[in-house]
């Protein structure tokens, strides 16, 4: 029964989502974002995202991580910020010693929708019902999620997903 901790960063809200596979059966132990006010400067943002996710994987003993891939951004300040947070967040689950797995925002959308373009709503509402949930989960949370799915519909073919 693997645990598995999907991962969409950001620096004023990062989406995590912990679910176990038990064959084809998913089960959410745990989803939600870190949420950083705007007045909170970026390097605390990049620490509370650390230890918000240190503390998420204490509580939780996981077996492998997953995160959403590197999206291209016509900005280089936003780049910069979002790796930063991607940078923490990666720091925090290799502390942890888990393997870590990226997928392709595509991919995830299709995994959890059906369709690689699905928008924030649908893959929210797909969430719901694959993983049983009373209410959809907020985006963030529920890209998590369906990065932490994708990763365990993967998790059992024969050509194994990239560690990172």
């Amino acid at each position: 029964m693997p645990v598995i901790f999907g991962l969409d960063p950001s620096l004023r809200s990062t989406g995590y989502g912990i679910i176990r596979a038990e064959g084809r059966d998913l089960h959410a132990l745990a989803y939600g974002e870190i949420k950083n006010a705007p007045k909170l400067t970026p390097s605390r943002c990049l620490e509370a995202i650390h230890r918000e996710i240190s503390a998420l994987l204490a509580q939780h003993k996981c077996d492998a991580a997953a995160v959403e891939g590197i999206i291209f951004v016509q900005s280089v300040q936003t780049a910069v910020v979002m790796g930063s947070a991607r940078g923490a967040a990666l720091l925090a689950l290799a502390q942890a010693g888990l393997p870590i797995y990226e997928y392709a925002p595509k991919r995830v959308k299709a995994a959890s929708t059906g369709r690689g373009a699905a928008q924030k709503t649908q893959v929210a509402f797909m969430m719901r019902a694959l993983l049983g949930l009373t209410e959809n989960p907020s985006p963030d949370a529920a890209d998590a999620l369906a990065i932490a799915l994708t990763h365990a519909q993967n998790n059992g073919i024969t050509s194994k997903p990239r560690e990172i």
